[in-house]
């Protein structure tokens, strides 16, 4: 006769069982694409290797390489151009939307939230070549809008061909692709805001804007710092818009380290002057990106969380 105290021990036998049969594959994939690559790029930043021939131990030097590497600066220096506009006025316009979609009853409500969200299915391929045509000097809309208001100096104009527009010209479409995934958010969280402090607010005479200030955005404090957070690290890893729209041109104009770090990798070495690969100088690139990007969660770490009770 089995005892109770077996059968619960053969049960959870079962449970370990069935719990690693599932959990394996994923673990093995979690290992072998993402874990071993990264503790492979830590090992190969002290080397020089161009991915072919064995590598060369070069120590540190990859790390001093990084402060004499002007290309770097400059690739670094547009992700922080990015990094100011991209991340506010997702966020600024993000919300608008969504204090819209809560606080009025239009009919189109639903239909404008499934239009928002469109790009976020999207690929980044798509994104980027939907916005080539729209930049487009010959048949682009951009320029056809701009030349029936008026603007003839626009005729031909390529924007992402100009030095001092390409640059500009990333920035409608990261906000763009990354404004219909903010809007799901901040309207599921409006939405769980209880309608009585509103009406509390009302009674007191409240206007719109005192209540986005002084009751939505407080309460939606914790919500924002997630969200601003993932905008800048978007930021700081930009990389396939780069690629598909502007190649890092016109003349380096919107090179950033994602690309930058690519292109040492697997095209030329700019940073030494050398023909040849070096992928060990590519994952220096991608350990400073890392230190970056672990910075930046620290400094918004700092940022109180809020125990919000309604």
């Amino acid at each position: 006769m089995t005892s109770k105290g077996s059968k619960g021990l053969v049960f959870k036998k079962h449970e370990a069982v069935f719990a690693w049969s599932v959990l394996a594959l994923p673990l093995l994939f979690y290992v072998v694409f993402w874990l071993l690559p990264n503790l492979l790029s830590v090992v190969y930043s002290f080397f020089y290797w161009d991915g072919l021939t064995p590598p060369i131990w070069v120590g540190l030097s990859n790390y001093f390489k990084i402060f004499e590497d002007p290309f770097l600066f400059r690739a670094l220096s547009h992700n922080l151009f990015l990094l100011v506009f991209v991340p506010v006025l997702t966020v600024i316009i993000s919300l608008l939307l969504s204090y819209g979609l809560v606080n009025k009853s239009f009919w189109e409500n639903k239909l404008f939230q499934v239009l928002y969200f469109v790009p976020n299915v999207l690929a980044a391929v798509v994104v980027s070549l939907l916005w080539s045509f729209i930049y487009n000097g010959n048949f682009g809309i951009l320029n056809a809008i701009l030349i029936g208001l008026g603007f003839k100096e626009f005729q031909d104009f390529y924007w992402l061909a100009s030095g001092k527009t390409a640059l500009w010209a990333l920035l409608p479409v990261y906000i763009w692709a990354n404004v219909g995934f903010q809007v799901l958010i901040y309207v599921n969280a409006m939405k769980a805001i209880p309608s009585s402090i509103y009406e509390s607010a009302e009674l007191e005479g409240a206007t719109s804007f005192q209540k986005m200030t002084r009751i939505t955005l407080p309460l939606m404090k914790n919500i924002l710092k997630v969200t601003t957070l993932f905008l800048i690290l978007m930021t700081f890893k930009a990389y396939d818009i780069v690629l598909v729209l502007t190649g890092g041109g016109p003349a380096g104009a919107t090179d950033v380290t994602g690309y930058y770090m690519f292109g040492m990798a697997f095209s030329f070495n700019r940073g030494t002057g050398s023909s040849g690969h070096d992928y060990g100088y590519a994952s220096t690139i991608g350990m400073l990106l890392f230190v970056i990007l672990i910075a930046v969660k620290l400094l918004l770490d700092r940022i109180k969380d809020d125990d919000i009770e309604y």
